[in-house]
């Protein structure tokens, strides 16, 4: 497992993309961009997994240029868009909350411009998938880098296997243990870890635990 620095000058403890196996097939197809159909590749993902930050990697690299929250552009500007970056030779990251929906389809991005939804329907789709517990593992860690919490390897080991495997409970856990911490003036224990998921059941809901 690694961690791929932005190329982009970031504040004070800033972003870092953390890796792992289940983000290992889109990262190299974002390092792989010349062999894009039609240079064009559809970036999406679940919330908080990490798709814009991918995105302004991908544009500081030089790689390409990125479009992020493309299904909340209006379609004849993202058209206009593809078609400077075919004029251009580049490639063009597109990134959505969804992949596109193909035809017939009643999920998914829908897009009403017969001309870009073909465009975006022949482009390479790639999907941020769950993290794996690897992922996870250090996904929880950077968070609590980036908040000055300290997380034991002990904790960590006990956490992993006890919550929803998404992005987004990830960061809700840590914002839930650095609160928790400030509150008490305690360290992160597993005590408090388990506090933390109590917490986050009895309040909104916002993970399920894999097992308790």
């Amino acid at each position: 497992m690694s961690q791929i620095a932005l190329p982009l000058a970031m504040e004070p403890g800033g972003e870092t993309i953390v890796t792992g196996p289940s983000l290992q097939p889109v990262l190299s197809a974002l390092q792989a961009s010349q062999a894009w159909p039609y240079r064009t590749a559809v970036l999406s993902g679940p919330p908080r997994s990490g798709k814009s930050l991918l995105a302004r990697w991908f544009g500081a690299s030089g790689a390409g240029l990125a479009v992020d929250d493309a299904d909340r552009l209006d379609e004849v500007d993202l058209f206009h868009r593809w078609n400077r970056a075919q004029a251009e030779n580049r490639a063009l990251l597109v990134v959505a909350g969804a992949p596109v929906a193909a035809p017939g389809q009643t999920s998914g991005w829908r897009i009403a411009l017969p001309d870009l939804a073909s465009r975006l329907g022949a482009a390479l789709p790639l999907t941020i998938a769950p993290p794996d517990d690897a992922l996870l593992r250090a996904l929880i860690g950077e968070l609590a880098r980036r908040r000055g919490l300290i997380m034991g390897e002990a904790v960590l080991d006990w956490l992993i296997p006890r919550i929803e495997r998404s992005h987004a409970a990830a960061e809700t856990l840590v914002a839930t243990l650095d609160r928790l911490s400030l509150e008490r003036k305690a360290p992160v224990t597993i005590a408090l870890a388990r506090d933390a998921l109590a917490n986050g059941l009895e309040g909104h809901g916002q993970w399920q635990p894999r097992l308790l």
